[in-house]
């Protein structure tokens, strides 16, 4: 019931918000059959406001999960009007703040002490306010440190809990009535957004997210992550370095500090694809809110990236699956594109893979040889979408989130620079990736580490022997009849053992010589 309620309001507020004029000729007529239930209850507001503003307002109304919704919209310039991408990008870090006096109550109701204990100055009023928490200026009382306070919103929780129940509800009916979408997993997909977004709600999780990041990136002269502050950490509030720079959106400023925008481009390409394929960890809410250029010191013209609280991870069969796929895009080798599919499992086995080689060539070649101004990363997987559906391409729910981060770098890389190559940018990084993972370097690293198992392991090889014998004794008190048994048992076994210590010495040599050998070959 209490869905149906939260669908009404939704199409309440639809109304109140004469957000009908978004509304085209192709709009399915199961939301227009509704209009006319609401036109009669709900008041128009804001009549005086232009409809983008409008859109905005109701997207803050409605809560966190559609608040993230017109994030990820507002990178999509290619796709939007600028009108419209504008009073978007205001969700990024402007959505209507909560009372600084809450924000005092909650600091201090989670660090168990007063405010006027913690810090010299605090700032009343935010900084930055976004879906989920919002961010105060402060001086810590101890060394007078400028940092940032980033505080949770009020029952945010509560309002994540009723829209989910709500995305359940939809995956379902469209799982039970959508022909083929089984294939799309739309529980499943769901299910890995509750995840996500549970995980953004505790903010100790997002200063941990925060702090493995900033390990990965410990000798990166082209990317800064703040320094979280562990002792004033909690669930509800965290505080950390305090950073400055210029939002990545704000072109004409980044000009007049007269940064280099092309190698800004290039640089994010990597740290995106170093992410994704070295340490298969990586930010996945990369909307311009979130991602400052530094404008003075050691980090002028670098990234600093903010807000962790939505992280993606990929195992190692992920990342050299992903990896493969990619270059063989980049190779134009569709064959290979097509057999990774089958090979995976991600479409039947009976595939013809000559028939989804020509589909998928039908789809990319049209895009290669341009600059990323003439290519839209939507409309390529929306086609390979269409193509995939003939197939009955299975959707990989672990993949949802790179995929929207996909999106979110296009929407960067189209502002930053609008003749930037993607592929030719990525290709190199991608292949020196494949090379260290399949040529020798990667054998010495897997030799390296496997060594320290087998230096745990390889002396232990004896005592099993004698743990073996102590065994045998026991079948002495076996009857008779079995006595010849334990016999031919004891002689191979005897047998064994001094195979196994010639083994063993063996090993060790061979394990001393592939030390030396690797540590004179580095």
């Amino acid at each position: 019931m209490s869905n149906i309620f939260r669908l009404f309001k939704i199409l309440f507020i639809f109304r109140s918000y004469r957000l009908a004029e978004f509304l085209g000729v192709n709009t399915p007529y199961f939301i227009k059959i509704f209009i006319p239930v609401v036109n009669a209850l709900g008041r128009k507001k804001y009549k005086n406001f232009s409809k983008e503003k409008r859109l905005r307002i109701a997207l803050e109304t409605l809560g966190p999960l559609f608040v993230k919704f017109g994030q990820l919209l507002s990178t999509r310039r290619d796709i939007l009007y600028d009108e419209l991408a504008d009073e978007l990008t205001l969700l990024q870090d402007r959505v209507k703040p909560f009372p600084g006096t809450i924000s005092v109550s909650i600091i201090e109701e989670s660090l168990k002490r007063k405010i006027s204990d913690v810090f010299c100055e605090f700032s009343m009023e935010p900084v930055a306010s976004a879906s989920v928490a919002q961010v105060h200026f402060a001086k810590l009382k101890r060394d007078s440190k400028p940092v940032a306070v980033k505080v949770l919103r009020p029952n945010v929780l509560i309002d994540i809990e009723r829209d989910l129940k709500l995305l359940y509800l939809f995956a379902k009916v469209i799982r039970a009535l959508v022909p083929g979408a089984e294939r799309l997993k739309p529980t499943e997909v769901v299910s890995e957004f509750d995840n996500y977004l549970h995980d953004e709600v505790d903010l100790l999780y997002e200063a941990g997210n925060a702090s493995k990041i900033k390990r990965n990136f410990t000798n990166s002269s082209i990317l800064k992550i703040p320094e979280m502050m562990w002792e004033f950490c909690t669930s509800d509030v965290i505080v950390m370095e305090r950073v400055e720079g210029i939002p990545i959106n704000q072109i004409s400023l980044l000009k007049e500090f007269k940064i280099d925008l092309v190698q800004l481009s290039h640089d994010g390409v990597e740290i995106f694809f170093t992410q994704v394929f070295r340490d298969g960890f990586f930010h996945a809410d990369m909307h311009p809110g979130n991602i400052l250029i530094g404008k003075q010191g050691a980090y002028f013209g670098k990234y600093i990236a903010l807000d962790f609280g939505i992280v993606g991870s990929l195992t190692d069969y992920d990342k050299n699956y992903l990896a493969r796929n990619f270059l063989a895009f980049f190779r134009r080798d569709y064959r290979r594109v097509a057999q990774l599919h089958i090979d995976s499992g991600w479409v039947p086995a009976d595939t013809r893979v000559e028939s989804l080689e020509s589909a998928i060539r039908t789809v990319c070649e049209p895009y290669f040889d341009k600059p990323l101004k003439e290519i839209s990363l939507g409309q390529v997987l929306l086609r390979l979408f269409q193509a995939s559906k003939k197939f009955n391409v299975i959707i990989q729910p672990q993949l949802v989130l790179l995929q929207k981060t996909l999106l979110n770098i296009e929407g960067l890389g189209r502002q930053l620079n609008p003749e930037l190559d993607l592929w030719v940018t990525a290709k190199p990084f991608l292949e020196r990736w494949m090379s260290e993972q399949i040529g020798f370097s990667a054998f010495k690293n897997q030799i390296l580490k496997e060594s320290e198992n087998w230096a745990s392991e390889l002396p232990r090889i004896p005592r099993l022997g004698f743990d073996l014998v102590d065994q045998l004794r026991k079948y002495n008190q076996l009857e008779k009849e079995k006595i010849f048994e334990i016999t031919e048992l004891r002689k191979n076994l005897k047998y064994w053992i001094k195979t196994s210590i010639i083994f063993y010495v063996v090993i060790i040599l061979i394990f001393i010589i592939l030390i030396i050998f690797l540590n004179y070959g580095a």
